[in-house]
């Protein structure tokens, strides 16, 4: 268990339940912050271009931070260990990729504020996923499942009342509002699905930082396909275009956020399960609504009922998430699960001993630890890469106020600072 790991420590660590809520919540600081880069896309460059470059920010990020915190030796290792897993993950980042391009079409469309509720419906696909396949919620207690039901309920309502607010706010043009909300409810669809990998991954004692390693092949290889295809081809603007090289600079930074974001998540998802770690990390809606609202005014010019219908669905989503996330699983669930892990192990032939070894232990004293020397040239390669992009970076041109980036920012670097110190002394990133 995580938090009696390491009985000699003075600091009183939380139980598996609350690592996971730390995280989640976390990851809903990070995850919200990583979509405001995306406001570019008003900037002229397409849904393509700016998803491929927040994809390459994303791919920088996810072989740097597990070289930072566990050395690639210890992450190929892992690998090594899960082979079967590779093929899923790869599959999981392209699910990733295109969910993510549709996401940029919705903000476009619709805007941030608006867009990030649609597609938080994505915790409903989760619960689902979760029921099905893993064992969540097979034997839990009356309340616990009263608290997954109104909770999905609640998100669904929310979801209504925004979308509804939407084609309110946009009746000059519906067509092009209804285009984004079916954007969004596309990318929930996919991101929902998306989270089954994460599960594999997990109950059968890989890494995050190992599995995100590779789920980046996925993301990074899809949406090279789709500029080439929809985009242009090789003559694509993001390839030649003078005007994109000023904008990589924050594309890449909220995929580098984005990364943040994703990992706090899929510790959340090890610890609390699909059911209960996606709708609790879906808080970034509130954390989206921040940046959208109070850094970019797009809801300066909304009505009274258009304040009204996006502050009460968001409040409605906000609680449906929290009342999933608060039902702690209970013995006979826990049972249920690891069942899932038993299947698991007969399906791929691994060591139902081993698994269990590594599911208890707050670390894995097996793999190979310390960093290569090739270890430093991925972080200095991304560091060089950050100082070229900044040098060229040109502040864009988008109204935006400061003061509500300075607060926000600091609330990032507050959330991360904590979790981090919480997860290295539970769990030492493992």
């Amino acid at each position: 268990m995580p938090s009696t790991a390491r009985n000699n420590s003075p600091v009183d660590l939380p139980s598996i339940h609350g690592l996971g809520v730390i995280c989640a919540l976390t990851a809903g600081v990070w995850l919200g912050a990583a979509e405001a880069p995306t406001k570019l896309v008003n900037s002229g460059l397409s849904p393509y271009a700016i998803s491929l470059c927040m994809v390459a920010g994303v791919f920088t990020a996810r072989w740097t931070v597990p070289t930072m915190l566990k050395g690639t030796r210890n992450v190929f290792a892992d690998l090594s260990e899960h082979r079967h897993l590779i093929p899923i993950a790869i599959l999981a980042g392209m699910l990733w990729a295109v969910a993510n391009t549709l996401t940029v079409f919705a903000i476009r469309d619709v805007g941030l504020a608006i867009a990030f509720p649609l597609w938080n419906t994505n915790s409903l696909i989760g619960i689902l996923w979760g029921r099905l396949l893993f064992g969540e919620l097979k034997g839990a207690s009356r309340q616990n499942i009263a608290k997954v039901v109104l909770g999905a309920l609640a998100i669904v309502t929310a979801a209504i009342m925004l979308g509804f607010s939407t084609i309110q706010a946009n009746g000059s043009h519906p067509q092009r509002a209804i285009g984004g909300i079916l954007a969004a409810i596309g990318a929930s669809l996919l991101w929902g699905t998306m989270y089954i990998p994460y599960r594999k991954a997990y109950i059968s004692g890989m890494n995050p930082l190992s599995f995100v390693t590779v789920f980046t092949i996925g993301e990074l290889g899809t949406m090279f396909a789709l500029v080439l295809s929809f985009d242009g081809g090789t003559h694509a603007a993001v390839f030649h275009s003078g005007e994109v090289r000023p904008l990589l600079f924050w594309l890449f930074l909220g995929g580098f956020v984005w990364v943040i974001g994703d990992l706090f998540q899929q510790y959340a998802t090890k610890y609390l399960g699909i059911g209960r770690g996606i709708p609790l990390s879906n808080t970034n809606q509130m954390w989206g609504l921040a940046w959208g609202a109070l850094v970019f005014s797009e809801l300066a010019h909304a009505s009274h009922s258009h304040w009204m219908l996006v502050v009460a669905g968001s409040i409605v989503m906000i609680l449906g998430a929290l009342a999933v996330s608060t039902a702690v699983a209970t013995e006979k669930e826990k049972a249920s699960m690891r069942q899932a892990v038993v299947r698991e192990c007969a399906r791929y032939d691994l060591d139902f001993d081993r698994i269990s070894e590594l599911h208890a232990s707050s670390s894995d004293s097996t793999r190979p630890g310390g960093r290569a020397w090739w270890d430093y040239i991925i972080i200095g390669g991304a560091v060089a890469v950050f100082i070229w992009l900044g040098v060229n970076a040109q502040v864009p041109t988008l109204s935006m106020n400061y003061t509500w980036i300075a607060i926000l920012s600091a609330i990032l670097v507050i959330s991360a600072s904590v979790s981090s110190w919480v997860l290295w002394k539970a769990t030492r990133f493992d």
